[in-house]
């Protein structure tokens, strides 16, 4: 347990840092936007790319660790659509549920993982962001069109938006560089995995920023049953694939790390633009933010 509050705490103390800064007068401004699209379309692709290109994918359980994640996320999935009668939620808050109970925080999840087992779990974490973020996307979008919050250009939109997500596209670029033999040759692998390094710290200071404590003010059935999804049934249900599958103990803690974050900060974004529960949303966010800096610890400490 030591060993584990040791390797997450220096990032929650990240993400409280940036919660001070983004209630503080400086830097004011725009800036906190700006650089949270710098770290979003440039430095964590670059840390993907990075990490895939020159990575053994042979020494990760690629098969296994999709079963397991994409597996959790489609009964997870399939799971709120069959509950939502009993949630008694209208659509526009049913999709920010839905969305709070499956997208996950990758600068905590791609940190932690390296944080726990350095370079052999930073490149399972880009193997199970390369594996989630697209069929996350994937269902979320198909919630909103569900739902009927989108028109037609809405979904035109959303997937143009799937195509154009830089970390779908740093995801199969670094792929097609590590399976061409290719990687990153020369200097460019030091000036990419340099770019990278900025991502991790930078990212996680972004999610401090965006915690809105306000929102902790909101109160409903809605919020406390995607907070118990996401950072207690979710994870166990990693777990158990993980264990009946057999993966060894760094993939399964990476799984079992994905599996118990939070959601992520862009899912505000997402569902006030496509005509979710905006302020349902950022209660959320906050809310599983806050409650995971101990759940987090709890189940890797249970593992171990």
């Amino acid at each position: 347990m030591e060993s584990i509050v040791g390797a997450l705490g220096p990032l929650f103390l990240l993400i409280l840092l940036g919660a001070l800064l983004g209630r503080g007068p400086w830097p004011g401004g725009d800036f906190w936007s700006r650089l949270e699209s710098l770290i979003y379309y440039l430095l964590f692709p670059a840390m993907l790319v990075a990490t895939l290109a020159e990575a053994d994918i042979h020494a990760v359980p690629v098969v296994r660790l999709a079963l397991v994640l994409l597996g959790s996320l489609l009964l997870m999935g399939i799971g709120l659509w069959a509950l939502r009668p009993r949630l008694g939620l209208d659509m526009p808050a049913f999709t920010s549920v839905f969305q709070g109970s499956l997208r996950f925080n990758t600068y905590v999840g791609v940190a932690g993982a390296g944080a726990l087992h350095g370079s052999a779990g930073a490149t399972v974490a880009a193997v199970a962001v390369a594996l989630m973020v697209p069929l996350v996307n994937v269902l979320c979008v198909l919630t909103f069109l569900a739902a009927g919050t989108l028109g037609k250009g809405g979904v035109a939109a959303s997937l143009k938006a799937l195509a154009r997500n830089p970390l779908i596209l740093a995801c199969l670029a670094g792929a097609a560089l590590n399976l061409s033999g290719l990687g990153l040759p020369g200097w460019s692998h030091e000036a990419v995995a340099l770019l990278g390094r900025a991502a991790l710290p930078l990212g996680l200071v972004a999610v401090g920023v965006a915690l809105r404590p306000q929102a902790l003010l909101r109160r409903g059935g809605g919020l406390w049953a995607s907070t118990l999804i996401k950072l207690a049934l979710m994870p166990a249900l990693a777990l158990g694939l993980a264990t009946l599958l057999g993966l060894a103990p760094v993939s399964r803690d990476v799984v079992l790390l994905f599996a118990a974050l939070p959601t992520a900060t862009s899912a505000y974004i997402l569902s006030r633009q496509l005509g979710g529960d905006a302020e349902l949303m950022a209660a959320l966010i906050t809310t599983q933010t806050l409650i995971a800096m101990l759940s987090l610890p709890l189940w890797l400490s249970f593992v171990s």
